[in-house]
């Protein structure tokens, strides 16, 4: 029998209000039923956005340093649960499952460094320009933020978001996506199990229309932080621009490698693969379009499609396999439309392309490795996100070519260049319109430690994990005090 799920809310387990629930698959086998699931409504979200409100004053009032050690608990219990957490990721999103173990590290991760900055908030404390007189800033959290995740990272992404604001004073009504639900259980359990007060995080799953449209436009929500598709994001952002709510979004990617003509070709092989069909594609720092310079291409594209051939499919529990499945059979449909758009823009479908059914993947949703050749820049292969294990490569004669044909695209999450010349990764350096920009190495390896985040119409709002000019800049609230111990009148900028 499938588990059956509940929502967190007031630091109890509960049911849906109406009791209506829905089924989470295995993609690699969509027989196994790891979950039934609450399928929320409005009334579910204003019953956890009142726990929270009504939690927020004394969280908000613990000392920061004692929010830290809720933190330093949350990463002490992860570690012990990584190899039970890895393989749930595995089962329930599909990835491989080194891959699942690394999304359970980065989680441990960031819950290390977050609670670390308990003892970090800084602001300033500044001379006035007049005396008996000081003047400071203070970070003070922003309120109940509501925090909506999507499924190709169901650890470490909520642990982005939910650690830093945790930390920072907030309450959170988390809102996990529908296809990674009991991965998120599974993480608010080890909350609670951390003695995070009832009503600090609270927890609702559900579909985006009937559970997350309404927690954000909840008046009592503060904040929201989204990750997800652009059109949702955007629509999100409208909402929260006209009811003044704090407001992030990070919403995709179309991420770009160049391979210039001197680059260590096995390195930029092997960083190509990975980017491209590590997680299936399913990233938003995959590599879905490879700018290969002229006299690097025929040489280049051989080694690429022989190691391409040679990935290994199937469930990501078997150590074997190299590529599991797509999420589910609507982005399944989604990237076999776009492999069809591809042919019929007049691209050479080079490898793959099919739906992969041999063995134990005849009841997943599988995809083969995918190459598109002959793609030019504006093809829609080329321009839009596909979240599938495809790849277009275009060629380029010179760096301004290919640098032009980077950036010329909507997204700007991240871009990498392969070049043995300090010259010309300089320029690149400099010229790439993206967040995140790697020399000889893939679009795939952000660092907790550091903000994440991209340019054009990848984000909005402060960005991701790092510390100062990242996350706490969207889990806090500047206020500035001016304290005069003058005993008397003083006109600051008036003339004596």
């Amino acid at each position: 029998m499938p588990e059956t799920i509940k929502n967190y809310i007031n630091g109890e387990w509960v049911d849906a209000s109406q009791g209506k629930t829905f089924e989470c698959c295995n993609p690699a086998d969509h027989r196994e039923v790891l979950g039934l699931i609450p399928d929320s409504d409005s009334d579910d979200i204003d019953k956890a956005v009142s726990a929270a409100r009504a939690a927020f004053p004394a969280w908000r009032d613990t000392p920061a340093p004692k929010r830290g050690e809720v933190l330093y608990r949350v990463a002490e219990i992860l570690v012990k649960r990584k190899k039970e957490l890895g393989e749930l990721c595995c089962r329930e999103m599909g990835k491989v499952i080194a891959e699942s173990l690394g999304d359970v590290q980065e989680a441990i991760d960031m819950a290390y460094y977050m609670a670390g900055e308990g003892r970090r908030l800084q602001g300033e404390t500044i001379p006035s320009e007049l005396p008996c007189k000081d003047a400071k800033s203070v970070r003070v959290p922003v309120g109940v933020f509501a925090q909506i995740t999507p499924w190709n990272f169901p650890t470490a992404i909520p642990i982005w978001k939910l650690a830093p604001a945790i930390l920072c004073g907030n309450t959170v009504v988390f809102k996990p996506s529908e296809e990674s639900p009991v991965c998120a259980t599974r993480l608010v359990e080890i909350f609670e199990e951390a003695g995070l007060p009832p009503g600090v995080l609270n927890l609702v799953h559900g579909f985006g229309e009937s559970a997350g449209d309404p927690l954000v436009r909840h008046p009592e929500v503060d904040g929201v932080s989204f990750t997800g598709s652009n059109a949702v994001g955007e629509q999100l952002a409208v909402i929260c621009a006209t009811q003044h709510k704090e407001f992030m979004m990070e919403t995709g990617g179309k991420n770009p490698i160049i391979i210039m003509d001197d680059a260590n070709l096995e390195l930029a092989v092997e960083g190509a693969l990975w980017g491209a069909f590590g997680t299936t594609g399913q990233r938003c720092t995959a590599a879905s379009r490879l700018i290969i310079q002229d006299g690097i291409y025929d040489v280049f594209l051989k080694s690429f499609t022989e190691k391409a051939t040679k990935i290994t499919i199937g469930n990501g529990l078997n150590t074997k396999n190299q590529m599991g499945p797509i999420i589910s059979t609507e982005q399944y449909e989604k990237v076999l439309s776009y492999i069809e758009i591809g042919q019929k823009e007049g691209a050479t479908l080079h490898l793959g392309g099919n739906a992969y059914k041999e063995g134990d993947c005849a009841h997943g949703t599988f995809i083969e490795p995918t190459i598109f050749t002959n793609v030019k820049p504006d093809m829609r292969i080329a321009q839009e996100e596909i979240f599938g294990p495809v790849v277009s490569i275009i060629r380029a004669s010179d760096l301004g070519m290919a640098i032009e044909i980077a950036n010329d695209i909507q997204f700007g999450l991240s871009a990498a260049i392969y070049s043995q010349d300090v010259n010309q990764t300089a320029i690149a350096e400099r010229d790439l319109d993206a967040g995140l920009v790697y020399i000889n190495a893939s679009t795939i390896g952000a660092e907790i430690q550091l903000p994440f985040g991209g340019t054009k119409h990848t984000g909005a709002g402060p960005r991701e994990a790092g510390g100062r000019g990242g996350a706490l800049d969207l889990y806090t609230k500047w206020k500035i005090i001016y304290r005069d111990f003058s005993g008397r009148l003083q006109k600051a900028q008036i003339d004596d």
